[in-house]
């Protein structure tokens, strides 16, 4: 079965630009469906970086600093699966092969382009980890748009175009699954 790993910016644009919550619900319950099928997943970096560390706020009954969640925090908490966002931590021998690749490229990309990408808590890197551990029932879902030509930044369809990943933005995602909302 073919699952589509979501990218963070699929739910940041979606929330701040395209479908916000209070306009587009359908997109929301869509979403919702679709990772409750198993059809769309992600991975546990893109949960921390939409988690992340929130601005934190001193609660006045108990006296104590507790996080603030923003709106998306809270609907994907809500919303998604427990099981939504899968553990990357196993998938070693996958991303040395990123980081090879990443390496390979040092005569292109710009030396902060690689460490950006290779970040730790950077999700793009796992992103294309966890596809390719499965290439051929896994397919990314980004915003991103390929620009091989670019070198201060490394596209997640570019890593995609060169390991043979699949790859689509969220309209796509929705046009392969035969959704409308």
């Amino acid at each position: 079965m073919t699952i589509y790993v979501v990218d963070t910016n699929f739910f940041i644009q979606a929330h701040r630009l395209n479908y916000p919550f209070d306009v587009v619900t359908s997109f929301w319950n869509k979403v919702k469906k679709l990772a409750a099928e198993g059809k769309i997943i992600s991975i546990d970096k893109v949960k921390k970086e939409i988690y992340g560390d929130k601005e934190s706020e001193k609660d006045d009954e108990t006296d104590k600093t507790v996080k603030k969640d923003d709106e998306l925090t809270i609907w994907c908490k809500n919303n998604l699966p427990k099981d939504f966002f899968k553990d990357t931590s196993v998938l070693s021998k996958y991303y040395e092969q990123v980081v090879n690749w990443t390496l390979t490229k040092k005569g292109h990309y710009l030396p902060k382009a690689i460490s950006e990408f290779l970040e730790a808590d950077e999700a793009d890197a796992w992103l294309v980890t966890y596809a390719l551990e499965d290439k051929a029932n896994r397919i990314i879902v980004t915003q991103e748009i390929s620009n091989p030509q670019k070198r201060n930044e490394i596209k997640i369809p570019d890593v995609c175009n060169d390991f043979d990943i699949k790859y689509v933005n969220t309209i796509g995602l929705f046009r392969q699954l035969g959704e409308s909302f």
